[in-house]
């Protein structure tokens, strides 16, 4: 489901950016003997030989001495949190080890001159490939029916899906469950003609949904599944919990793993700020940080809620809920606030 991220790192000039085009064949990075050519992380999709689809990270000189020296470290060190295999051009880094050794993250130094073929297959030595994991779980089996509610309001690119939806639909198809789509509009008439076995919906529309459900028959989200497949899902539920404890004096903070042209129907900056506020009091602040911020600090927050995560990779969601637990801040996401706002979580099922 994510394609894996291998960050390449180094002293200023070691050759990161010339291993990168090496690798993929490319001019992906300017190379340069001017130090400090690479000031930015740069990122590159790619299908390697042996591992698949994957996003190679060059990043800055961890010793650069310009005067923007200290930035370009920081925004080096920031993709540590969605590295899934970190390729070392020198092993004297003492203080980059220890962060990606806490961090549970595979290295591999690449000694110069190493053939790219070799190096191929050393990242996939490291490089930790987990079993095929279900978005579905165990809440589908073989000849089930499915039934996908899918709202196509402003939100929604023009012909086309969002990304979690069809994961979630080729899955089904992949497992032998028998998937029917709808609008939130025609799921009336959508249940006249199939029981579904489950129903998936767009978390936005959890209300209107449930109330149109028997009972009896299971629901879940698009986001909620992707919190149990990239994230701790026991731990959002907790989280969620921290909800009933805010106030008007209360400090929220969004984090969105993407960044995008806000909506005026927009999930994480409009509708749940507004339910959260309609709960504890119009002096609720609320914070956004989008694509790779996240603070540093995270204490001043009463509790974080991370978006669906359909493009961020496993690695940086566990990270961002690892530092969450570290500052002592209760962390859920878009999906189990929404089920918790909406007086349902415990209606909810989970993969």
């Amino acid at each position: 489901m994510d394609r894996l991220h291998i960050a390449f790192f180094g002293p200023v000039n070691s050759g990161k950016s010339s291993l990168i085009n090496a690798l993929a064949g490319q001019e992906v990075s300017l190379v340069s003997p001017i130090p400090g050519t690479t000031t930015d992380p740069v990122r590159k999709t790619i299908e390697l030989p042996e591992l698949g689809p994957c996003v190679l990270i060059d990043t800055a000189g961890l010793d650069d001495g310009s005067l923007l020296g200290a930035e370009r470290e920081r925004r080096t060190r920031a993709v540590i949190d969605e590295t899934d295999v970190a390729v070392l051009l020198s092993d004297a880094m003492p203080g980059l080890v220890a962060e990606l050794e806490a961090c549970d993250i595979p290295m591999v130094v690449y000694k110069r001159g190493q053939g790219i073929p070799a190096l191929i297959e050393q990242i996939a030595k490291a490089a930790r490939v987990e079993e095929q994991q279900w978005l579905t779980g165990k809440l589908v089996k073989a000849g089930d029916c499915v039934l996908l509610v899918m709202p196509q309001d402003s939100e929604a690119p023009k012909g086309r899906l969002i990304l979690p939806q069809v994961q979630v639909l080729r899955e089904l198809l992949d497992r032998g469950c028998n998937a029917l789509c709808c609008t939130p509009e025609s799921l009336q008439n959508a249940l006249k003609k199939v029981t579904p076995d489950l129903v998936i919906t767009d978390s936005q529309v959890f209300g209107p949904v449930n109330s149109a459900l028997s009972p009896e028959i299971p629901l879940t989200s698009f986001s909620v599944l992707l919190a149990a497949a990239k994230g701790d899902i026991a731990t959002f539920v907790e989280g969620s919990a921290a909800i009933d404890k805010l106030n008007s004096n209360s400090r929220v903070l969004i984090a969105e793993a993407c960044t995008h042209v806000p909506d005026t129907e927009d999930i994480g900056r409009v509708k749940i700020p507004a339910l959260l506020r309609k709960r504890a009091g119009e002096g609720l602040q609320v914070e956004i940080a989008a694509g790779n911020d996240f603070p540093e600090d995270l204490t001043p927050y009463d509790l974080i809620i991370h978006c669906g995560s359909c493009v961020a990779t496993k690695t940086l969601v566990r990270s961002r809920t690892r530092k969450a637990l570290l500052a002592r801040v209760p962390i859920t996401n878009y999906g189990i606030a929404l089920a918790k706002l909406q007086g349902i979580l415990g209606r909810i099922s989970l993969p």
